[in-house]
């Protein structure tokens, strides 16, 4: 099986698959270690980000400003979950959370300069990571299995009846 963390980051676009994926799994699956889930803990820990604030940052950068509550609906996040993970965000200068000027209960969210840079070095450190696990495939078993990754993630709904 396929766990949250066998699939943090494949490609550019898998970090939606990751977050949704670690937000469905169970605590027994997250537990469980695997050398992925070693590197991309290690990878996280040397910038100390968790996992919760590397999504966040993620996130932005697909769309640069975002309320709280569009924010957490996209990373299939409770809205109170991410609170501390935005405060602490925002305390190291990684995040910027603005009032909306049209309705000032809502406080809308953007990455800054160091949060986007902090985002590229952690992705660097996984992406490395992941091509040398990928190296031991030859380049088409690997192109295969990234394609099938993706088929399955993509139909998941339809395969688990989600």
């Amino acid at each position: 099986m396929v766990t949250a963390a066998d699939i943090v980051r494949l490609d550019a676009s898998a970090v939606r698959a990751s977050v949704q994926v670690v937000s469905r799994a169970r605590p027994a699956d997250l537990a469980r270690s695997t050398p992925c889930a070693d590197w991309t803990l290690a990878d996280l820990l040397a910038h100390d980000v968790s996992m919760w604030g590397y999504i966040v940052l993620t996130a932005l950068v697909e769309q640069p400003v975002r309320t709280q509550a569009a924010l957490a609906q996209a990373i299939h996040a409770d809205k109170s979950r991410i609170i501390s993970v935005l405060d602490e965000l925002q305390e190291r200068g990684l995040i910027q959370r603005q009032p909306d000027e049209a309705d000032r209960r809502v406080h809308l969210l953007s990455l800054t300069p160091a949060g986007d840079q902090l985002r590229r070095s952690v992705e660097a450190g996984i992406r490395s990571r992941e091509e040398q696990v990928l190296a031991a495939l030859p380049p088409a078993d690997r192109e295969a299995f990234l394609r099938s990754l993706k088929f399955l993630y993509n139909g998941r709904d339809e395969i688990i009846g989600g």
